[in-house]
């Protein structure tokens, strides 16, 4: 017997009984970004190395240590895309949607990070990312916060997540932070954990994001973020924290949130959560007005945000928040015993979905006798069970059985649309 080929470690199927609640996350969250005016961009999974190495930056770790790269027949170098942001600036500054105008976008998809697999994470998982260009000011940012809220409020998890904020204001801002915080941390270097002792040359900002208790405990001392900012940043914002109070949406200020990629500033947050052990961040994002200008269009701003799908999944199947609606079932199983009741079904389901397009029509295939396909019919779990036999195709009639109840109508072809509409 030839040996099974299993699935690529990290890169988990999605099977039936999982699919009708993406389905059910997806057309949610494409329904609420539709109502903000944003509009589906489509990028492919794999881009130049480069794209990633300038846009996301060569000190992170997703560059240095969980990109899938490889070299193509022509020695180009590629990579499946680590995360949608760059790609998505790549794809809209190439079709000319960013300079001087503006644009509300998102996206959905697979990532690929070479990761050690957990529960929460995996080395290919799937974002939905949504992305704002063209406009510098507070608003937009409070925007995609109250449009996200808007979302957990409709998947029923507002009250499961909290917003974490902060701002790290500029590039040179950042740089005068991170010169005083370098400064502090080499007094204590041989004490921090071996990510933070590399990180401390490479990317210092992302120490603070470190779940090492003694690093922690270190960084109480360390100089704080926004005694670097400046009145721009400050006053941006604050602008911020008055409009998502005007909406209502609570938040909580983080000094240590940086985000760990490159190419944020001023604002950054994240929806954090309890329910989910270590991984505990569903949504996160920031302004990035330097990136497009750093991927060589003209100076762009930006703020957009990411979720991750499979957490998501998780967390509203963790809370039991997944409505029996969202679930895939059947509205209607067809039975047919005999040559001729075999083929008037296939044209009774027709009818059915034709009349009825919401309608979910099983149609029994494959043969066998009555007793079986009324088991099948049973596990099914439709609410009606169709019944054809030689009889009922001569007098142009089917039995109708109601599941749940157990009582059963003679039903003439033509009234049956009707009769299922109007006993659903």
């Amino acid at each position: 017997m030839a040996r099974k080929i299993q699935a690529i470690r990290g890169m988990n199927d999605i099977l039936p009984d999982q699919s009708s609640v993406w389905l059910y996350l997806e057309k949610t969250v494409a329904e609420v970004v539709k109502s903000y005016g944003y509009q589906q961009i489509r990028f492919p999974i794999v881009e130049n190395t480069d794209l990633f190495k300038r846009g996301v930056g060569e000190t992170t770790d997703i560059v240095e240590k969980e990109m899938y790269t490889f070299e193509d027949r022509n020695g180009e170098s590629l990579t499946l895309r680590p995360e949608g942001t760059a790609s998505c600036v790549r794809a809209a500054d190439q079709a000319g949607l960013l300079f001087n105008q503006v644009q509300r976008l998102w996206y959905t998809g697979p990532m690929f990070r070479y990761e050690r697999p957990q529960k929460g994470r995996y080395r290919q998982f799937h974002q939905i990312g949504v992305e704002s260009f063209g406009m510098a000011t507070a608003d937009i940012d409070a925007e995609l916060i109250v449009l996200s809220a808007r979302l957990w409020q409709k998947l029923g998890l507002l009250e499961h997540v909290e917003l974490q904020l902060n701002t790290i204001g500029l590039a040179s801002e950042r740089e005068a932070y991170k010169a005083a915080l370098v400064d502090y941390l080499t007094e204590f270097k041989d004490q921090l954990d071996e990510d933070s002792q590399r990180r401390l040359s490479t990317n210092p900002l992302r120490i603070l994001d470190s779940k090492e208790e003694a690093t922690q405990a270190i960084l109480q001392g360390a100089p704080s973020l926004d005694a670097f900012i400046g009145e721009e940043s400050q006053s941006h914002f604050e602008r911020l924290q008055t409009i998502l109070k005007a909406n209502r949406v609570p938040y909580v200020i983080n000094r240590r949130l940086v985000r760990g990629l490159d190419y944020y500033g001023k604002t950054v947050f994240e929806w954090v959560t309890t329910h989910l052990g270590a991984q505990a961040t569903v949504c996160a994002g920031g302004r990035y007005d330097g990136l497009v200008e750093q991927l060589g269009g003209k100076p762009t701003p930006a703020v957009g945000f990411a979720m991750g799908i499979e957490r998501l999944v998780l967390l509203l199947e963790t809370l039991s928040l997944i409505p029996s609606e969202a679930k895939f079932s059947a509205d209607v199983f067809v039975v047919s015993i005999g040559d001729d009741a075999e083929v008037a079904s296939t044209t009774l389901a027709e009818q059915l979905r034709e009349n009825l397009p919401s309608l979910v029509v099983l149609r029994h295939c494959g043969g066998g006798n009555f007793k079986n396909q009324m088991k099948k019919a049973d596990r099914s779990e439709a609410r009606f069970t169709i019944i054809l036999g030689q009889d009922e195709v001569e007098q142009g009639v089917c039995q109708v059985k109601d599941m749940s109840t157990g009582e059963q109508q003679t039903c003439a072809f033509e009234d049956l649309p009707a009769y299922i509409s109007g006993n659903l």
